[in-house]
């Protein structure tokens, strides 16, 4: 069993920075690849960003490669989320999630934290 509680979120303006962080619960934190996430009201969940269990492999959105971060430290038992240059179309609840490989897919991730809200002003 893993739970994730994300923060870091809040309401910046266009092209400002913001690091997300999830810290999990458990002691298997370290075996699973981390995914971030994200939501937009009426929007379906789409992927953002997914890192392998030691670190050593990552895989970004189209739209968010170049921009966006993942990173992760199993002796923290976190993972977080380096938003740099935030467009008003970032605007969304990100999610973290515990899943087994590197998947895009949400239904391939296990575990979810509960969100945190990222909202950019133009």
């Amino acid at each position: 069993q893993v739970q994730l509680v994300e923060s870091g979120g809040g309401l910046v303006q266009a092209g400002d920075s913001l690091r997300l962080s999830c810290a999990a619960s458990g002691r298997t934190f370290s075996s699973y690849a981390m995914g971030w996430f994200r939501q937009a009201p009426g929007k379906e969940r789409e992927f953002v960003a997914v890192i392998t269990w030691n670190g050593g492999n990552t895989h970004y959105a189209d739209s968010v490669k170049g921009r966006f971060a993942i990173s992760r430290d199993n002796a923290k038992n976190t993972v977080y989320l380096q938003m740099n240059s935030l467009k008003p179309g970032d605007t969304a609840v990100y999610y973290c999630a515990a899943g087994s490989g590197i998947y895009t897919d949400p239904t391939r991730y296990v575990y979810w934290g509960q969100g945190t809200q990222v909202t950019v002003s133009s």
